[in-house]
C-alpha cells in the first residue's frame, strides 16, 4: 500500500496567526462588500472567482493563508493552490473562527459580514 503523503491544508486561527507573523501572506477570497466590513490586518483581497487569473501574482516563497467568512471558499482555494505547488493553507472556520479565538479584525467595521452564499 502506498504511503499517504497528503498534507492537511486546514489550520486553526492560532497557527494561521503564527504563519502570518512569520511572514506568510493572507489572501482573503471574499466579495468586496464582505472585505469592507472587516479583514485580517495585512490581508490581500482577491475574490475567489478571480484567483486563477491572479495566481502568478501570488509569491511562492512563503506560506499563503487563504480565508473567507467560514472557511468553505478558502478551503477550495488552498487545496487548488497546494496542488499547484504553493505552500497554501486554509483558515479553518474562516474569519468567524478568527474572531471567536479572540483575534482582531482590521479596518472596515471590524466585523465579519454576512455572506449571501452561506460560506
Amino acid at each position: 500500500m502506498a504511503e499517504d503523503t497528503a498534507v492537511e491544508t486546514g489550520i486553526d486561527p492560532e497557527r494561521a496567526a503564527e504563519l502570518i507573523e512569520a511572514g506568510g501572506e493572507v489572501i482573503d477570497v471574499r466579495r468586496p462588500d464582505e472585505w469592507e466590513a472587516g479583514r485580517i490586518a495585512g490581508a490581500r483581497q482577491i475574490e475567489i472567482n478571480e484567483l486563477q487569473g491572479e495566481a502568478e501574482s501570488i509569491a511562492r516563497d512563503h506560506p499563503i493563508v487563504f480565508c473567507c467568512r467560514s472557511g468553505s471558499r478558502s478551503a477550495l482555494a488552498a487545496a487548488a493552490f497546494r496542488q499547484a505547488g504553493w505552500d497554501a493553507y486554509n483558515l479553518d472556520g474562516g474569519l468567524l473562527a478568527w474572531v471567536a479565538a479572540g483575534l482582531e479584525l482590521d479596518l472596515g467595521r471590524g466585523e465579519v459580514a454576512e455572506s449571501g452564499s452561506g460560506s
